[in-house]
């Protein structure tokens, strides 16, 4: 027991299963708990360290990619001193979202989508990636370094992959948190921020949300559920982003202040993990306000979980982006193929459902709408799910409009 609990806790954190005998388990105990030992992270060589500084040294455009295991890590400040110190720009993926807060000069964006967006166009001028807390299955190698002429510093807990994409200068295993702190101490010289760029690719994103919150056109353009979402949500709230066509326009416009304010299950990409989701997370930090936003899609293969969260007395809330088709795959699709095959589905009155668990259910039939509603259901003191229809042949548009951009912003 006292290993899986140990296993469990260790990078990465992970569900373990304890299978025991029925004869096993029925037996008494013969002895006493094993003490509690957790594995602490080693600190950082001394020769990576030096051959780091080197590379910092002769870099002209070096770039962070944030990842979560800096937060597994609890290292966030120590990113932040890192970035402050060197003056880095800074960009997350997905599942890093809020290791730097958005709004943090340094704050480049999140980097993760299906096509070049962008926060890609600071990786095409980098020479020097300092990978932290990275892990290969988030986002494709070839996404952000195609040509492999990418110099990379990888620093994290634990071993870098082994990927033709990745391939390491240097890399750091150990504690996140003393190798940023070793770095800082030893003053590196490296090339400032190009401020002007961070501020022309963060500009991008915030005219999309400010667009988006004024466009009053139903079903609800996608810009402006974000928009109305981030508006109603405090900088500490939490929002669960499900995976499906969501999950790219909440990753790419929702601006985030913390980890583990706008969780997405990236990687595996488990589709409805916000709704327990959002139970736990409510338990975890019941002074803050919760929200699941998923499809219809992701909401149908868990909408049972509305009885747990009734029965429990666990208030949160719900935000179905209702299209009656699976989002993501229909776009993606429409990009590969051409064409659409076997992804749409016809749904049932999901207010009545809701309210046949005893939830409250909202049907929103205007843009106007959104906003009043998640105000209200964000004091009340029960579960709301709110059904939002959304247009989304933005989705192409968007991707049209990224394909079109170029080097020179």
């Amino acid at each position: 027991m006292r290993k899986a609990f140990k296993t469990a806790q260790t990078e990465r954190p992970c569900a373990t299963a304890v299978i025991l005998p029925e004869d096993v388990s029925a037996a008494p105990a013969q002895d006493r708990p094993l003490k509690i030992n957790l594995p602490r992270d080693t600190e950082p060589s001394s020769d990576q360290l030096k051959r780091a500084m080197a590379l910092l040294a002769a870099a002209k455009n070096p770039i962070v990619l944030a990842c979560p295991g800096i937060a597994r890590d609890h290292a966030e400040a120590a990113l932040q001193r890192f970035a402050e110190a060197l003056d880095l720009p800074v960009a997350t993926t997905f599942a890093g979202k809020g290791v730097l807060p958005a709004d943090h000069a340094n704050a480049l964006g999140t980097i993760g989508f299906m096509e070049h967006d962008y926060s890609n166009f600071g990786f095409d001028v980098a020479d020097l990636v300092i990978a932290i807390g990275y892990d290969l299955i988030e986002y494709a190698l070839a996404r952000w370094n195609p040509d492999r002429d990418k110099t990379i510093l990888h620093i994290h807990r634990t071993p870098a992959e082994v990927d033709a994409n990745y391939e390491l200068a240097v890399g750091i295993q150990g504690s996140i948190t003393g190798t940023l702190d070793a770095l800082v101490e030893r003053k590196p010289i490296c090339p400032s921020a190009d401020h002007a760029l961070i501020q022309r690719l963060k500009e991008m994103p915030a005219a999309e949300l400010e667009r988006g919150a004024v466009d009053d056109s139903y079903p609800l353009k996608p810009q402006r559920i974000v928009a109305d979402i981030r508006t109603a949500m405090g900088r500490e709230d939490i929002v669960l982003a499900d995976t499906g066509a969501l999950k790219m326009w909440m990753a790419r416009l929702y601006p985030s202040y913390a980890f583990n304010t706008c969780p997405i299950s990236n990687g595996l990409a488990t589709m409805a993990f916000s709704l327990p989701g959002a139970l736990g997370a409510k338990l975890a930090r019941p002074e803050r306000k919760v929200l699941a936003t998923m499809g219809d899609g992701s909401f149908l293969m868990n909408s049972q979980e509305l009885e747990t969260a009734m029965r429990e007395r666990i208030p949160f809330m719900v935000l179905i982006w209702t299209d009656e088709s699976y989002g993501l795959i229909k776009w993606k699709q429409e990009l590969v193929i051409g064409r659409t095959a076997y992804i749409s589905f016809t749904n049932p009155d999901f207010v009545k459902q809701a309210e046949s668990y005893g939830c409250r259910g909202v049907h929103i039939s205007a843009a106007h709408q959104l906003l009043p509603a998640l105000k209200e259901a964000l004091a009340l003191d029960t579960v709301t799910l709110i059904d939002c229809p959304v247009d989304y042949s933005e989705n192409t548009r968007l991707t049209d409009r990224l394909g079109q951009l170029t080097a020179a912003l």
